[in-house]
């Protein structure tokens, strides 16, 4: 915007560095970094790292300490105004006595919804948003994506050959890829609040869905979830049901275990339709009360093109292997037959990149 000069936008990308610091440890709260400059001279900084814990602008008005007064507060999220698990970080920016705050975009948040910049305007603050605003909803599109459409941002991870198979005829899909791309889903795991997937893949390929990075960084496990509408589909020795991560087993209402093989995983009902399955409006919905922002889907052809073809799908994040698996393999999508090429579905390729021996295709509508 060009209201804002160039030390502006350099302490405000600064801050969206910071803030992607907690890309896999703050959830189900925004990533939100804070610089405290006074023009180019940086004078303290800050990120928000996890839930309960202070905030970005708490942490960089403690390194700035005194030189926080008169500065510029340069923050990727409004400055929240409630007490929640801490206390208002507009106040504590008012305490401080800084000038001016700079907030990348307003908080959708309904307990903060404007009332932060407004607290600072009523303290005689200058606030200014804006600025570098897409790429702070950008970072945080899951958290938008919960308060302003009351669903996750849905993430489907699938891997391919070059000729469109995922896996073989009998199901067996180990593994497509090489290791290198293997092990890059592991991030895009972590930055995930929950991890779906369906009765169907959830027998046959017996996942782990866990997050494994092997650098050791921090990272919140995300929420297994699986669809077992009849709860029939694991046995009692599957992975998902081995209590190393969180796990929730949705259900149709009536649907009962036999005997106590999922006693080490949460269950809860989901309305189904008159062929039993579950409502998926209704499973975004309450995955979105349990506080998940993005939710990446790793399931088979079905569930995936039931996603697609009910537009719940925001971005496909596809693996591509140079193998060819033939015609007799699994599709990469179960999707209505279409009469014409017009009628496809055309996507926006937003990232490519080589991983490994593979290609990865970040894409969106």
């Amino acid at each position: 915007m060009s209201g804002f000069s160039v030390a502006d936008h350099a302490h405000m990308a600064r801050a969206l560095r910071l803030a992607e610091a907690g890309l896999y440890t703050t959830q189900p709260n925004p990533r939100v970094g804070c610089v405290v400059a006074h023009g180019e001279e940086v004078v303290g900084e800050g990120f928000h790292a996890r839930a309960g814990e202070p905030h970005a602008e708490v942490f960089a008005l403690r390194t700035a300490g005194a030189r926080a007064r008169g500065a510029t507060a340069y923050v990727t999220l409004e400055p929240c105004a409630h007490f929640g698990k801490t206390p208002p970080c507009a106040d504590a920016l008012v305490a401080a006595g800084v000038a001016r705050v700079v907030a990348a975009c307003a908080d959708p948040n309904p307990k903060v919804a404007g009332g932060g910049l407004a607290k600072l305007r009523a303290a005689g603050i200058v606030t200014e948003t804006g600025l570098m605003r897409e790429a702070a909803r950008e970072l945080n599109r899951g958290f938008f994506s919960r308060i302003e459409r009351g669903r996750p941002w849905l993430r489907i991870k699938l891997a391919m050959s070059l000729d469109g198979r995922t896996a073989l005829a009998s199901g067996n899909s180990r593994w497509i890829t090489g290791e290198a791309a293997r092990a890059d889903v592991q991030h895009w795991r972590a930055r995930s609040s929950a991890i779906l997937t369906g009765a169907g893949t959830a027998r046959v390929d017996d996942p782990r869905l866990t997050v494994r990075l092997p650098d050791g960084e921090a990272f919140v496990p995300p929420l297994r979830v699986v669809l077992d509408a009849r709860l029939d589909a694991l046995p009692a020795s599957a992975h998902l049901l081995d209590g190393s991560a969180p796990t929730l087993i949705l259900h149709a209402p009536g649907a009962k275990p036999a005997g106590d093989r999922y006693a080490r995983a949460e269950s809860a009902p989901i309305a189904s339709d008159v062929r039993g399955h579950l409502d998926l409006a209704a499973v975004l919905a309450l995955l979105a009360a349990r506080g998940v922002n993005e939710l990446q889907v790793e399931a088979g052809p079905v569930l995936c093109g039931a996603l697609f073809a009910a537009g719940f799908v925001d971005e496909l994040l596809l693996y591509v292997s140079p193998i060819l698996l033939g015609d007799s393999a699994r599709p990469l999508l179960s999707l209505p037959a279409m009469a014409e090429i017009a009628a496809g579905r055309r996507l926006r390729v937003i990232d490519e990149r080589r991983v490994g021996e593979d290609w990865r295709l970040l894409l969106r509508e």
